[in-house]
Formats: structure tokens, sequence, C-alpha cells
């Protein structure tokens, strides 16, 4: 926990410079209780404010809680003894020595009073109400609803705010994903993967707390460029922090399934977020069956309707590497049917200006086979990222 939070601080850090503010006071949830969502989505009339975060008291936290009450609370009172040798030879102690004893006992009791007030700052609940916020302009439209900019007005800090419509969610019936994309992405802790605070709700719509990136989508990005695509340089800057983000997120058994250049927004200071987790899965048994994601993006298995793994997403980053240097995905096609043969047998080409160190790292992750794939610690070490990617400042 002390090293997700180091470097929660330092992705943070360039956002309190830019907007001068303090970010200490802001409550962050360590994790969003989505049952209520569902009900709440089942049951509109129902108005409530939903919690940020977990309420669930675990029973190592019951037990700290206990010993430290029972630390905390006045001896007994005992009935009055003769002196005894050692009291005797206490009092012949000299006051100097006396004194550092009692400030020593001092001490201790003061760090046990701390501790317990930091435990009851702790377990205080902050429930969001949209009053809470500031709202600025949008930032993007979806199908479900829209993001904005906004301030929470006690601490202005700068957050962008996700609104989804629950009518719209329970009519295409993706309840599942909203409550899935909560409980994953709240408890992330990556510098390039969005950061999502938490979230409320009212009787018409979900809103969702999250990191704000001020240079928007990768996508866009892309498309600004003279021929709509990067430089190498840029290109393996991306690729590793996007790498370095995937391997995280398989150590907590988590696939995201919809790398695209749509869901990978910019920070301030231009590093690779991951966003949009709605179509990720936490799967613990590794083995999934469902057909999701984009279609230029989906590897062979999933095209053909098998059951899949977290090698999924090292075949998205070989076609995202692909689409950055040469400004369009390799199976893209006219239609989908076409685009579907190209990816079962694996049809695609390089133009000429894709060096050889960038075509090999990407037919080394475009594999049909899903064990063969290079993995995202082989990404990492591979010539053309070594070579190619910026280094981070320390």
């Amino acid at each position: 926990m002390e090293k997700e939070n180091q470097t929660y601080q330092l992705t943070t850090q360039a956002l309190k410079i830019r907007f001068k503010e303090s970010f200490k006071d802001l409550h962050i949830s360590k994790a969003a209780p989505t049952d209520d969502v569902l009900k709440s989505i089942d049951n509109d009339n129902e108005q409530k404010t939903c919690e940020t975060s977990s309420t669930k008291t675990t029973d190592l936290e019951k037990n700290n809680i206990v010993k430290k009450s029972i630390e905390l609370m006045p001896p007994p009172k005992l009935a009055v003894v003769p002196k005894s040798v050692d009291s005797t030879q206490d009092q012949q102690k000299p006051n100097n020595q006396q004194n550092e004893e009692i400030r020593d006992k001092s001490k201790d009791v003061q760090k046990v009073s701390d501790t317990a007030n930091t435990n009851k700052e702790n377990q205080k609940e902050k429930k969001w109400v949209l009053t809470d916020f500031d709202i600025g302009r949008p930032l993007g439209k979806g199908k479900f609803g829209n993001v904005y900019l906004a301030r929470e007005k006690r601490t202005k800090f700068i957050i962008a705010m996700k609104v989804l419509f629950k009518s719209q969610i329970s009519d295409a019936n993706i309840t599942h994903q909203v409550i899935r994309e909560i409980e994953i992405q709240t408890h992330l802790r990556h510098p390039n993967i969005l950061r999502m605070y938490g979230y409320f709700y009212d009787e018409k719509r979900i809103y969702l707390i999250l990191e704000y990136a001020p240079k928007g989508e990768l996508y866009k990005e892309l498309n600004k460029q003279p021929n709509k695509r990067f430089d190498e340089i840029r290109t393996a800057t991306y690729i590793a922090q996007l790498a370095d983000a995937l391997r995280y997120c398989h150590t907590k058994s988590v696939i995201h399934r919809d790398i695209k250049p749509e869901n990978l927004l910019l920070g301030l200071n231009g590093e690779l977020k991951v966003a949009d987790f709605g179509w990720s899965v936490h799967a613990p048994s590794s083995r999934r069956d469902t057909l999701c994601g984009t279609l230029d993006y989906l590897p062979p298995e999933m095209v053909s309707g098998k059951t899949h793994n977290h090698t999924v997403d090292f075949w998205s980053v070989g076609v995202l590497c692909y689409e950055c240097l040469v400004g369009k995905p390799p199976f893209y096609a006219t239609s989908n049917d076409e685009t579907y043969v190209n990816i079962k047998k694996l049809r695609y080409t390089f133009p000429s200006f894709v060096s050889e160190d960038a075509r090999d790292l990407i037919s080394k992750l475009i594999v049909t086979e899903p064990d063969r794939r290079l993995d995202m610690d082989g990404v990492l070490m591979h010539p053309w990222i070594v070579k190619n990617r910026k280094k981070e400042k320390a």
C-alpha cells in the first residue's frame, strides 16, 4: 500500500503544479461498493447518494481497533500496598533520569493517541453529491453519456466527470459493464492508468469521478499528425508505457481486452493513460470466451469465438504499434468480413518506411498462437523499445 501511495503522489504532482491547488484534502476511495449501483438501476425511483469507499471492515481491522481501544482504557484502580524495595530505589534515582523516563512514557501514550485519531479519520465516509462540483465544458460524448471537465468546490481539484444515463444503460443491458468498470478501475494504481477516485448517482444518472487527462485522446493526437502517424521515438515511448501498465494489470489478473487509440489518453506531460475499462475483466480463471473489443484489434481466437486469456492484450499492443507507425491498423479493410479474413489468415504488410527493428517487435506480438506472443517484459526489453523510447526524468 505504501508503494501504491508513492506512485499515486508522483502521478498527481504535475496536476498540482498546473492548477496550484492542494489535493491532500480530497477524499480518495480505496474501493467502490457497486452492489448499490445495480440496485439503483433496477429501481430508478430510489434517490440515494452513493459512498465512494467500501464500508466493510476486515477481521484484522476489527482486531486492531479492539486492541487500540484496550490500550487507551484507563488502568484499573488497585488497592494501596506498601512500598516495595524497587519503588524505594526509584525514588533514589536522580531527578534527570526520572524526567527522561516520564518523557518516554508520554511519547508512547501520544503515539497511541495519534494512531487512534488517524484511524477515526480514515473511517469517516465521504458522500459525494453533484453540488460538490463545479461542472465545466464537455470533454467528450459517448453512446451512453458524456464526460465533463469539473472541479471539486472545497479543494478546487480538477477532475473529469463521466456522466452515464441509467435508462440507456438499462436498455442496452450493459449494467454489468458499468459495475465492472467501477470495480476494476477504482482498485488500479499505476502512473499510466487513469485513476477513478469514486462515484455517486441520483435518480437518472451515474457519475464517475475520474483523473483529468489534459491532452485528450491518443486517437485525436494521431490524426493531427501530417501523415496521421507518429515517429519511432514517440511510438516506442507510448508502447513502453502501455506495456508497463498492462504488465501491472495482468499481475492483478485484469485483462483490458479493448486497447485502441480511442481508449488511451494523454496526461499533462504527454504520458499515456489507459482508460475505459468497460470491456475489461478481472479473470482469476484466466480464460474468457466473450466476443468484445474493437474489430480491427481483435485477435484470431476472439474472432473465431474461442476462449482467450491475457495474451489478447499482447496482440493489441502489436496492432497499436503498427497503427501508430503506419497511420492505420494492419488488418484494415472496407468491410468487416474482409477484416475478419485478414485477421484469421494473418494477412498484412509493412510499408517500406517501417524499420526492421520495429517490424521485428510487431511480428512477435501479432502472432496467431497466443502462447507464442511476446509478453510485456519482452516488449520492454526489445532492442527497438530500448533504443527509441524517451527516458523518464528522475
